[in-house]
C-alpha cells in the first residue's frame, strides 16, 4: 500500500496550486490600490476598491492559515513566518500588505530561465520598480491630506520614493505623518538591501568576465604552445633527413 502523504509534501502541492491564483490575486489587488489612490476615489467608488482590496487581503489571509495547518512543524513554520502574520492582523502595518506583490516577481524571476545572475538580475529590477511605484502609492494614501505634507501629488510620490530608495534623500519632500515615516524607513532599508544585491551580482559578473577571458587566454597559449611544438617537431624531422641523406652522399 503507499504511504501516507507527509505534511510536507502537502504544504508544497498547496503552494504550488495556489501560486498562479495568488499571482493573479496579487495582480488584481495592485490595479485597484493604484486605481483608489491615483483617482483619489470617494464614496461608492471608494467602498467599492476597499472591499476588492479586503477580499484578496482575505485570500491571503486564508492561504496562511492553510499553508499554518499543513507545516509539518507549525511552531518552527510559525516562528518563521511571524512578518506574514503582522502583516494581516495589526493595523498599522497596512501598507505592508503590498509585500504580498512579491509573488508577482518570483513568477517573473523563473522567466529568466536557469541562469542564475539572470534571475538575480530579473529579481532585482522586478522588486526595485514594484518597491518604488508600490511606496509612492502608499506614502500619497499617507500624506495626501496630512496638515504641512509635501507630498500632494502622485508625481512628488514617486519622486519622494525614488529618492529615498536610492537613499539620495535630497529633503524636498519629507513625510510628516506617522505611517509616512514608517513607510519611508522600511523604503530606505529596501533600498539598502537591493543595492547590495546589485553590488554583489555586478562583482559576479566582473568576476565571470575575467575567468572567461582568462580561459581564453589560456586556451589560446596551450593553442600557440601546442602549434610551436608541432613545427619544431616538423623541423627536427627534415634536419634529420638532411643529414641522413648528406651521409648517404658521402
Amino acid at each position: 500500500m503507499p504511504s501516507e502523504i507527509s505534511p510536507g509534501t502537502r504544504l508544497r502541492v498547496w503552494e504550488r496550486a495556489t501560486e498562479w491564483p495568488l499571482t493573479g490575486a496579487a495582480v488584481i489587488f495592485l490595479g485597484v490600490y493604484a486605481w483608489e489612490i491615483l483617482t483619489n476615489a470617494q464614496g461608492a467608488a471608494k467602498e467599492t476598491a476597499e472591499l476588492v482590496i479586503g477580499a484578496v487581503w482575505a485570500l491571503f489571509g486564508v492561504d496562511y492559515l492553510v499553508r499554518l495547518v499543513l507545516a509539518p512543524s507549525r511552531g518552527r513554520w510559525f516562528l518563521h513566518h511571524l512578518p506574514d502574520l503582522a502583516i494581516i492582523v495589526l493595523p498599522i502595518l497596512r501598507p505592508l500588505r503590498l509585500l504580498r506583490l512579491v509573488t508577482l516577481v518570483s513568477i517573473m524571476q523563473r522567466s529568466a530561465g536557469t541562469a542564475l545572475r539572470g534571475r538575480i538580475t530579473l529579481y532585482t529590477v522586478g522588486s526595485a520598480a514594484l518597491l518604488i511605484f508600490t511606496s509612492a502609492l502608499a506614502v500619497l494614501e499617507a500624506e495626501r491630506h496630512e496638515p504641512g505634507s509635501s507630498i500632494r501629488s502622485f508625481g512628488q510620490a514617486l519622486w519622494w520614493a525614488l529618492t529615498t530608495f536610492s537613499t539620495v534623500g535630497y529633503g524636498d519632500s519629507v513625510p510628516v505623518s506617522t505611517q509616512g515615516r514608517f513607510i519611508a524607513a522600511l523604503l530606505m532599508i529596501g533600498g539598502v538591501a537591493l543595492a547590495g544585491v546589485v553590488t554583489a551580482t555586478l562583482a559576479s559578473w566582473i568576476v565571470s568576465l575575467v575567468e572567461e577571458e582568462n580561459a581564453e587566454q589560456e586556451a589560446a597559449t596551450q593553442a600557440q604552445v601546442a602549434a610551436l611544438q608541432q613545427q619544431v617537431s616538423e623541423l627536427s624531422e627534415r634536419i634529420d633527413r638532411l643529414l641522413e641523406e648528406r651521409g648517404l652522399g658521402r
